[in-house]
């Protein structure tokens, strides 16, 4: 897996976490099923929120590359509030399967 880190905006800035610790204190937690249409981010700008992050056809790409090679096996992690922490590719990529639910595994304390 590629070195990943979630980036999350707050009043105070972006908050940053890096993935693999998310993976590996999120192991433990129950996986839950969550609907794709409940998940927030598939209707807001979730990858190209940076002032250098343009939506290029490059960049489309490069993300469709990662939709099609992610697999649905592993749940995506989710914060305490329900906000996707790790796992937007897997959710693009049920949401064009046709799912209607996806694996999740949810933070209760961050």
């Amino acid at each position: 897996m590629r070195k990943q880190y979630h980036f999350q905006p707050s009043k105070n800035g972006f908050y940053a976490w890096d993935v693999d610790i998310l993976v590996e204190k999120s192991k433990e937690l129950p996986q839950i099923s969550i609907p794709l249409n409940a998940i927030k981010e598939l209707d807001e700008n979730f990858w190209y929120q940076g002032p250098d992050a343009n939506p290029t056809c490059r960049s489309l790409a490069e993300h469709f590359r990662l939709v099609n090679e992610t697999n649905l096996k592993y749940p995506i992690i989710l914060s305490k509030d329900g906000r996707i922490m790790d796992g937007m590719h897997r959710v693009v990529k049920a949401l064009l399967l046709g799912n209607k639910t996806i694996k999740a595994v949810q933070f209760i304390v961050e």
